[in-house]
C-alpha cells in the first residue's frame, strides 16, 4: 500500500514557527473512496458532500448549502468529508472541484455554496431539483 503525506504551512518567521499541520492518505483508501462516490452519485439523485452533518455543519459554506436545500424542499444524502480524509481529497478530483461543499444532482456536479446560492436567487435551484424529482411534495 503506498500512501502520501501532505505538508500544510510549515513557515517560520522573525520569532514565530507556525504549527505544521499534516495530512495522509493511502493510495488503497483513495481509490475505494473515488469508488464510493461514483458509486453514491449514481445511485442516489440528490448527493451533498460537506464538512460536518446537516444536523451539525461545521463550516460556514456546509452551512449555507444546507440551508438553501432546505429551503427548496430538497431529499438528499450528505457525507462528512472531514471523518475521512480519502474521501476528502478524492471528492475533489472527482469533480475537478477544489472546494466543500459539493452538490451532485442525478451525477451531475451542480457546485458548491456559491453556485447554489446564485442559482437560488434566480430559480434555477428550484427547477433543477423539481426535475430531479428530489423535491418533497406537500
Amino acid at each position: 500500500m503506498n500512501s502520501y503525506l501532505f505538508r500544510i504551512g510549515t513557515k517560520t518567521t522573525g520569532f514565530l514557527r507556525s504549527t505544521q499541520f499534516v495530512r495522509s492518505y493511502s493510495t488503497d483508501g483513495y481509490k475505494k473512496a473515488l469508488e464510493d462516490i461514483r458509486s453514491q452519485v449514481t445511485t442516489s439523485p440528490c448527493v451533498l458532500y460537506m464538512k460536518g452533518s446537516p444536523e451539525r455543519p461545521e463550516c460556514g459554506f456546509s452551512n449555507t448549502a444546507i440551508r438553501i436545500l432546505e429551503a427548496e424542499g430538497a431529499v438528499y444524502t450528505s457525507h462528512n468529508v472531514l471523518k475521512n480524509d480519502d474521501l476528502r481529497e478524492a471528492i475533489k478530483e472527482y469533480g475537478n472541484w477544489p472546494t466543500i461543499p459539493q452538490l451532485y444532482v442525478k451525477g451531475e456536479l451542480v457546485g458548491g455554496a456559491d453556485i447554489l446560492m446564485g442559482l437560488y436567487k434566480s430559480g434555477e435551484l428550484s427547477k433543477l431539483l423539481n426535475d430531479a424529482g428530489v423535491v418533497k411534495k406537500d
